[in-house]
C-alpha cells in the first residue's frame, strides 16, 4: 500500500491572475506569469512514496523542488497560495487542509524534515541533545531519563561523538549540525522523512560521510524519504526513484538509474551532461 500520495500540488506567489498555471512551465520556458507577474513555484505535481523508498527530486535554482518539499513537510508559507492534495496512510483527509493541531501532530511524529538551512532547522544556542530532546518533549515524552538515552542512541546511530551532546550546537562543525537536524527528525520514528538540500553548505568529503551515514540509517530501519537536491550525485546515491523538475513541472520521472542512464527529456539530458 503507497505511504504517501501527493497529487496537483502547487504553489504560487504573488497576486495570480488565474491563468498563471497556463500560462508558465516547461513549454512556456518561465514559472512566472508574463500577464501579472506571479511566480509558480510548482504546479500540476503528483508522486507516490513507498514504504521504506527514497524518491529524488531534482533540478536547478528555481525549479520548485524545495517548494514540493514544503507542501509535503506540512509548513505553511504565509506569502504564497497553495493548493492540492497530500495523504499519508493511516491518516484521514487531505493533510493539506488539516488544522493546526493535526498538522503539529504529525510532524513532531509522522513526518520528519531535514531542512536545507542549518538556522531553520535548529536552535544554536540549545546544545546538540537539547535541539533533538525538544522534538522527544513535543511529541509527549515526559520523561528525562528515557529521552536523555534517546538522544545518546540517535547520537550514536547518526555517528556524532556521545559527550559532544551537552555542547551548544553553535559549536558544532556543519557536518556535525547536519547530523543533529538528522537524528532529530528521525527521532520519534516517522513513517517518512524529508530532505531538502541535505549536503547545502558542507565540504565533499563531508558530504559523502553524511550521505553514507543517512543511507545505512535509512536501509536498516525502512524509513522511507524524499530526497530534493540539486546534486545528481546526491540522488543518484540515495534515490530508488526520481523526479526532474524544471520551471514548476516535472518533466521526467522513472527509476533512478533509467533516469541517469537514458535520461529522455532534454532538460534531464542536459542535467546529467554538464556534470560528466
Amino acid at each position: 500500500m503507497t505511504l504517501l500520495n501527493a497529487t496537483g500540488l502547487e504553489t504560487v506567489y504573488g497576486d495570480a491572475c488565474g491563468e498563471c498555471v497556463e500560462r508558465t512551465g516547461d513549454d512556456a520556458g518561465t514559472n512566472q506569469c508574463p500577464v501579472c507577474g506571479a511566480v509558480v513555484a510548482c504546479a500540476d505535481v503528483s508522486l507516490d512514496v513507498e514504504p521504506g523508498e527514497v524518491l529524488g527530486i531534482v533540478g536547478e535554482s528555481g525549479s520548485g523542488k524545495s517548494s514540493v518539499a514544503e507542501l509535503l513537510a506540512l509548513e505553511r508559507n504565509a506569502d504564497a497560495t497553495t493548493a492540492g492534495d497530500v495523504r499519508l496512510r493511516g491518516q484521514e483527509g487531505n493533510l493539506l487542509d488539516a488544522d493546526y493541531e493535526t498538522r503539529h501532530r504529525l510532524r513532531t511524529g509522522e513526518i520528519g524534515l531535514v531542512h536545507q538551512h542549518i538556522r531553520d532547522g535548529l536552535n544554536l544556542e540549545f546544545t546538540g541533545g537539547g535541539n533533538v530532546a525538544e522534538k522527544l518533549l513535543a511529541a509527549g515524552e515526559r520523561s528525562f531519563g528515557d529521552v536523555r538515552e534517546r538522544v545518546r542512541d540517535l547520537y550514536a546511530e547518526t555517528e556524532i561523538p556521545v559527550d559532544r551532546m551537552d555542547d551548544p550546537a553553535e559549536t558544532y562543525s556543519g557536518g556535525m549540525q547536519r547530523r543533529v537536524q538528522i537524528a532529530r527528525a528521525l527521532a520519534t520514528d516517522p513513517e517518512v522523512v524529508i530532505l531538502d538540500e541535505p549536503t547545502t553548505g558542507l565540504d565533499v568529503s563531508v558530504q559523502a560521510r553524511v550521505l553514507d551515514m543517512f543511507r545505512r540509517i535509512q536501509r536498516e530501519e525502512g524509513v522511507a524519504a524524499v530526497v530534493v537536491s540539486h546534486d545528481l550525485g546526491v540522488v543518484r546515491l540515495l534515490a530508488d526513484r526520481t523526479l526532474v523538475m524544471r520551471h514548476g513541472r516535472v518533466v521526467e520521472t522513472g527509476l533512478t538509474d533509467r533516469v541517469m542512464e537514458d535520461p529522455h527529456h532534454e532538460y534531464t539530458q542536459t542535467l546529467i551532461n554538464s556534470v560528466i
